[in-house]
């Protein structure tokens, strides 16, 4: 089956299993966290590295807070990667086809960035009208508003906070969640193909427009052109509305549809039905 997968396509998924098996392998045997290296850290992070633009795309989620392994995230990525990538391959060839795999993946990190620095921004303004006036009204207010998904496990110390408004200790402690919280938001890599993925989706719709493909949920088929638009509307929504408490980087996948378009644009690619 390698044989018939065009050679950057066919090692582009080599590496992806590879560091991901060996994710998986120095997690159980050192317990390393390769993403705490490779994922992409918000340069406001004490773990940040340039490098990490780049090495982000070939690591993926490979193990739930429970310990079980993460099997999706990397099967689909490596699917429509196989799926689509390898018809743009052949059809531009290995060198135009990987410039075009690294810039939407670069595209997708700065744009991830770009609005988790606008969100952070936004968290901090949050976090300094707090400590110039800590009550538990703007307490709940912080963390219902950046931190939605750990709102019920704080809950019981913004109820008895409430009950003594005055109380230095639980002052004290509120303030320490809010630095910890702080940290906790630039201390989160993203890891994941998914943004030079999305930017593939993209190039594949816009040049095979025509194509019907088969959805799995609902099992119908869809053009390619209506496929991309239904998934970037899709992933617009979620990024707008999922929070903080979504660990899906959506702008990232965004951020590689519109890297690519504009790629498209400046390569002046035109729609065909030849597939």
């Amino acid at each position: 089956m390698l044989k018939t997968i065009p050679p950057v396509v066919k090692n582009l998924l080599l590496i992806n299993v590879v560091v991901y098996v060996l994710s998986i392998v120095l997690s159980y045997t050192t317990q390393i966290d390769l993403a705490d290296y490779l994922g992409l850290y918000f340069f406001k992070s004490e773990f940040f590295q340039p490098y990490q633009y780049v090495s982000y795309m070939f690591m993926h989620a490979y193990i739930n807070p429970n310990g079980s392994i993460v099997l999706f995230h990397i099967l689909f990525n490596m699917f429509a990667l196989w799926m689509f990538g390898r018809v743009l391959e052949q059809v531009w060839g290995p060198k135009k086809f990987f410039m075009f795999y690294i810039i939407t993946g670069l595209g997708a990190a700065v744009t991830h960035t770009f609005v988790q620095w606008w969100q952070y921004q936004n968290m901090h303004e949050a976090a300094l009208i707090f400590a110039n006036s800590p009550s538990p009204e703007q307490f709940e207010i912080f963390v219902k508003e950046y931190f939605p998904a750990i709102y019920k496990q704080l809950f019981d110390f913004i109820a008895q906070w409430t009950q003594s408004p005055s109380h230095p200790e639980f002052m004290q402690q509120a303030t320490i969640y809010v630095q910890q919280l702080e940290q906790l938001q630039v201390n989160v890599p993203v890891v994941g193909a998914s943004g030079a993925v999305f930017g593939i989706l993209l190039a594949f719709g816009m040049m095979f427009p025509n194509t019907k493909l088969m959805l799995l949920f609902p099992p119908i088929p869809l053009k390619a052109k209506y496929f991309v638009l239904i998934y970037g509307a899709l992933e617009l929504f979620l990024g707008i509305s999922g929070g903080t408490g979504d660990n899906v980087a959506h702008f990232a996948h965004l951020g590689g549809m519109v890297f690519g378009f504009i790629l498209l644009m400046i390569w002046r690619v035109r729609p065909t039905d030849q597939y």
